[in-house]
């Protein structure tokens, strides 16, 4: 079964689904940009587990990433591609559609 113009799969998307993807996605979209470390404390996860989902998002195109040296340390810096924030956009609107189904 394909998703049509009214199913509320169509948007979807697994990449963002998982928890942690979903929770660094809503943060970069308010946040325009969001250094590592503060995306890492916000959602509570370590540098390691942090990176592999990062690297999960930049693999799909879906997030970039800015180095650049503050405080004498090299930082750095995370934000939502124009595609990224379609998708997650697009994928908002799908779990809107499958928990508020239209009649």
């Amino acid at each position: 079964m394909s998703a049509g113009p009214h199913d509320p799969l169509e948007g979807f998307d697994t990449t963002i689904h998982a928890p942690h993807r979903l929770r660094a996605c809503a943060l970069l979209e308010a946040a325009g940009e969001a250094e590592f470390g503060l995306v890492q404390t916000k959602l509570d996860l370590s540098a390691s587990a942090l990176s592999k989902h990062v690297t999960v998002l930049m693999d799909a195109g879906y997030v970039e990433q800015r180095k650049a040296v503050r405080d004498t340390r090299q930082r750095v810096w995370l934000r939502l591609t124009k595609r990224g924030r379609a998708a997650y956009r697009g994928h908002l609107a799908a779990l809107r559609a499958i928990v508020e189904p239209s009649d």
